[in-house]
């Protein structure tokens, strides 16, 4: 069935004929897929483990109320005590860990 709209032509049509669609890069590089993989999708070791790492922190509660409820307690009784070097520590910390990024959005 054929429909123009503005001269805009929406046909459909079957791509390749029972063919399986090549993805853009290995019709590009003449790259096959996986022979291991009837579906050429191949999942490394590394993709599956920041999946379940992925799935682990979804199940995970946003904030911890045990915590939260402990530091309210001894903020009430004034008997939290502030740490300024552990604070510090913990900022250098994250400086140091988010560096690298820092440094590939500059090239």
């Amino acid at each position: 069935m054929s429909s123009k709209i503005s001269g805009i032509d929406t046909r459909t049509s079957p791509v390749g004929a029972g063919r399986a669609v090549e993805r853009a890069r290995d019709a590009a590089t003449g790259a096959k897929p996986d022979s291991e993989s009837p579906s050429g999708v191949h999942i490394t070791g590394t993709a599956r483990q920041l999946a379940d790492l992925e799935q682990v922190l979804k199940e995970m509660p946003a904030v911890d109320e045990a915590k939260v409820a402990a530091i309210s307690s001894a903020l009430e009784a004034g008997t939290y005590q502030i740490q300024p070097e552990r604070i510090a520590d913990q900022l250098l910390h994250i400086e140091q860990a988010l560096a690298p990024l820092g440094q590939k959005s500059n090239q």
